[in-house]
């Protein structure tokens, strides 16, 4: 969003047992000026808009390693959403983003190394296993908790913290 930092963002990815993740992440802004609502009312100027988003957001994506059980998988950014919470100063930024992996019953292992970076927004992550899954152990640089029968890893990070530059969850696919 041009130059505007934003103030809070959550992840949340969905791995499906055919090996499917479906990221969606949310950037949420404060917005003074009301920049963006005239972007809105202009749909070349939305257009565009979003053109911009996906390309920089998958810049960022290019740069990580992403690995499911020791594969590569190349995380793609497929849609970006534009919107407001209540009202022009509180504009949000939605992106889908998929990847595949091979999965297999019994241990999986899913690998993120990326630049490690101080943090400048306060976000949260959620990991949510299939309903026939359960969280092993994680290593995300934070703690984090383990909700839902352990099949959701839910962790926060705080702006100011430095990130390690390197993921790893350790999910257990039962029967």
């Amino acid at each position: 969003m041009r130059d505007l930092l934003p103030t809070y963002a959550m992840g949340i990815f969905y791995v499906r047992e055919s090996g499917l993740v479906e990221q969606l992440v949310i950037f949420n802004y404060y917005d003074e000026e009301e920049e963006y609502r005239s972007i809105v009312g202009n749909e070349e100027r939305v257009r565009e808009e979003k053109d911009l988003l996906v390309k920089n957001m998958q810049f960022y994506l290019d740069q990580e390693e992403v690995y499911i059980n020791s594969e590569r998988v190349y995380p793609r950014v497929v849609d970006v959403e534009l919107g407001f919470q209540g009202d022009y100063k509180h504009p949000y930024i939605l992106y889908f983003i998929v990847f595949r992996g091979s999965l297999r019953k019994g241990v999986n292992i899913y690998e993120d190394s990326y630049e490690p970076e101080v943090a400048e927004y306060d976000y949260r992550v959620y990991w949510i296993f299939p309903p026939n899954a359960r969280v092993l152990s994680a290593h995300v640089g934070t703690s984090y908790r383990i909700l839902n029968k352990c099949r959701v890893l839910v962790f926060d990070v705080k702006a100011g913290f430095q990130t390690s530059g390197y993921e790893k969850i350790e999910f257990e696919l039962l029967n």
